[in-house]
């Protein structure tokens, strides 16, 4: 299921974008953006079949298909002890759509919002967006216990908003309860919303776990919003199709006027929900076939990078991309991947702010959901151009 010749390269050469497949040079192997070289589950391709076969594309309600709400929320209570209302859940036009919605919705021009860094760069681009100010948190790339008392000092008379990706996108950490418990007793203290993005927290190596923000207790769940979306899990980056849920009826309204689909100017797409229905329902033994792979690779990749003259990577906790420090190499983020992409013919994201922050100086990402084969092959190509400098 996940070997390589399960991998169809032509077509990823045609449809695989965003820094990928398509977008690079013939011959480039692209460790980029965070999307799978493998098809999806057999079963979500078939359902999108039954559905088109009937020939009715018509309008769906704007909060949703009932059958897409009802899956989200089963998913929500029985694998992350959320007592998920159906009502409150919002598909949206990805999860990247829902952080952008949910900084609409609770932020004003010259808002604060406190977002990690070094974090995706989703979360400033949105915050910036709608008028906002994006407050770092230099939470490093190797923590072992948060400073939360830089933290609270971050807290202004400005501050409406803090923003968690967990599990951590770039560097793979996953939060403890403790830590998402600091961090919810803060947002309460300020009367402050958080926006969860889980949208990796199906990615977790063991021993490892997740734990939902919206799962430590009533209070915290209450002025939490949880965004998460199925590209990550499932393959469905291109159907475009996250979700926002809300834990009550005064933020689910607002949410919901701020989307526009009421106004039928947004919406999400209906195939794109019947293929998350069928992924949620049906396509558990693909998830965890592919989280056994992503293992695997995971530990060869980590060997391959602290194996590789000045280079360096801590193990990740969850996520299929590792965050290697290449400092030891004496050149910066830009010319590694400069370096990687002319002679070696290898594309990687390079750590510079304009992608996760000031705080991924000196560091590239790689992501690793792709064959053996293909892994090593890059690998191989990376030691031999490294080894010449």
């Amino acid at each position: 299921m996940f070997n390589h010749s399960s991998i169809n390269s032509e077509i990823l050469k045609k449809r695989a974008h965003n820094l990928r497949w398509a977008s690079v040079p013939e011959g480039v192997i692209p460790l980029t953006a965070a999307d799978p070289d493998f098809p999806c589950a057999p079963e979500i391709a078939e359902s999108i079949a039954r559905f088109a076969k009937e020939r009715y594309f018509s309008y769906g309600h704007p909060e949703g298909m009932p059958e897409f709400k009802e899956s989200v929320a089963t998913f929500f209570q029985k694998k992350r002890d959320i007592p998920a209302n159906p009502a409150f859940i919002i598909p949206v036009d990805s999860a990247a759509y829902g952080i952008y919605i949910v900084s609409k919705t609770f932020l004003k021009k010259d808002d604060e919002a406190i977002i990690f860094d070094p974090v995706d760069f989703l979360f400033r681009y949105s915050i910036e967006a709608v008028g906002g100010i994006a407050v770092p948190f230099p939470i490093g790339t190797n923590i072992t216990q948060m400073d939360f008392e830089l933290f609270e000092k971050l807290i202004t008379p400005k501050t409406r908003m803090i923003c968690l990706c967990n599990p951590l996108n770039p560097t793979g950490k996953i939060f403890t309860k403790e830590e998402l418990y600091l961090i919810g007793q803060l947002a309460c203290k300020y009367n402050l919303i958080i926006l969860s993005d889980e949208i990796w927290s199906d990615i977790v190596y063991a021993p490892n776990a997740f734990i939902s923000m919206a799962a430590i207790n009533e209070e915290i769940r209450d002025r939490t919003i949880t965004v998460t979306g199925y590209s990550k899990s499932y393959g469905l980056a291109g159907l475009r199709i996250g979700t926002v849920m809300a834990s009550n009826a005064i933020h689910f309204k607002k949410l919901m006027d701020a989307s526009l689909h009421n106004a039928t100017i947004h919406g999400a797409n209906i195939i794109s929900q019947v293929a998350v229905t069928t992924a949620l329902n049906d396509c558990d033994y693909w998830l965890k076939n592919f989280l056994s792979h992503l293992h695997r690779m995971r530990d060869l990749v980590i060997t391959e990078i602290n194996t590789t003259p000045g280079f360096k990577s801590n193990s990740p906790d969850g996520c299929y991309v590792a965050f290697a420090n290449i400092t030891d190499t004496g050149k910066s983020s830009q010319e590694i991947h400069d370096l990687l992409l002319k002679n070696a013919k290898v594309a990687i994201v390079p750590g510079l702010k304009e992608w996760f922050g000031e705080g991924a100086d000196g560091h590239i990402r790689m992501s690793f959901a792709t064959s053996e084969e293909i892994l090593k092959e890059a690998f191989f190509r990376i030691k031999n151009t490294i080894d010449g400098l």
